[in-house]
């Protein structure tokens, strides 16, 4: 698809700028819980997706899966955290779809030892495992951007979509070094979205999407006693969102699509919240 297709939205119908089809679309982190369903909604909605993870058979199962909805998949097996194995998967990308139309920056979570339970001292935290956690949230994050996004800066078109959380905005107990990670995330993300359209153009655009409390393999130790009962901390979750509940990765999907595709062509620098209501509630 050439790019004056791309840049020409005027006259476009409201489903076809929805539609991601034939954009080629980087997902990182996509062996994970929500990287599975980010891979879903973008095959789904027509694109070609790029897999990249650490895990070869969950990445062989989202490449069966692009497949069997009827669109193209790429698997790169590599680590966000290195710049050079970064690099080899962008030359991999062009060699095998020309372009790079977009960017989920999905790499991420939070790390068990930068976890400060109410019992530890919160003065004697492991600050190797805090920096391990926002190397994985935030650099994993900026490694990736700053790579694939020169592709897009070239073709002066692209959507970025980075991952935030309500630890962000809101405080929560225990998960220090994920909540200073996510808020760099914010930051970057303003950041980006305003230098990349300075500089190439009003095609080029940066979001991020602040999930809720969504229970993935990652977080299930923090949400889910040895029994897999809800902690008392989950159920608190649970009480202060309107919807009473905890978030279903599919109800992630609506949000990225809209943001990836030409529908959201004057939205830049914004997070969009999918918390049920949890950032909106006062709790009375």
């Amino acid at each position: 698809m050439s790019l004056i297709l791309h840049h020409n939205i005027i006259g476009m119908s409201i489903l076809d700028k929805f539609s991601l089809k034939n954009k080629i679309i980087v997902v990182t982190g996509a062996t994970g819980i929500l990287g599975e369903s980010f891979v879903k909604a973008i095959a789904e909605a027509g694109g070609k997706v790029v897999i990249i993870g650490r895990n070869e058979e969950a990445a062989a199962q989202r490449k069966n899966m692009v497949h069997k909805l009827g669109s193209e998949a790429l698997v790169i097996i590599a680590d966000v955290l290195s710049k050079e194995e970064m690099l080899a998967a962008k030359d991999q990308i062009l060699s095998t779809f020309g372009t790079i139309d977009g960017l989920v920056n999905a790499a991420g979570g939070n790390v068990s030892g930068a976890t400060i339970q109410p019992h530890q001292d919160l003065f004697s935290a492991e600050f190797e495992h805090t920096k391990e956690a926002i190397e994985l949230n935030l650099y994993g994050t900026m490694i990736p951007t700053q790579i694939f996004g020169r592709v897009m800066s070239e073709n002066k078109y692209g959507s970025i979509v980075n991952i935030s959380s309500i630890a962000a905005d809101r405080t929560l107990t225990q998960v220090m070094g994920y909540a200073v990670a996510k808020s760099g995330i914010e930051a970057y993300t303003k950041w980006m979205a305003t230098e990349l359209p300075l500089r190439y153009g009003d095609k080029i655009r940066v979001n991020a999407i602040a999930p809720g409390v969504f229970l993935t393999k990652q977080n299930e130790r923090l949400l889910l006693d040895a029994e897999n009962n809800y902690t008392p901390r989950t159920q608190k979750f649970i009480n202060n969102t309107p919807f009473s509940r905890l978030g279903n990765p599919e109800e992630l999907q609506g949000a990225l699509v809209y943001l990836l595709s030409d529908a959201s062509g004057f939205i830049n620098g914004e997070t969009i919240v999918v918390d049920g209501g949890f950032s909106a509630w006062s709790g009375v």
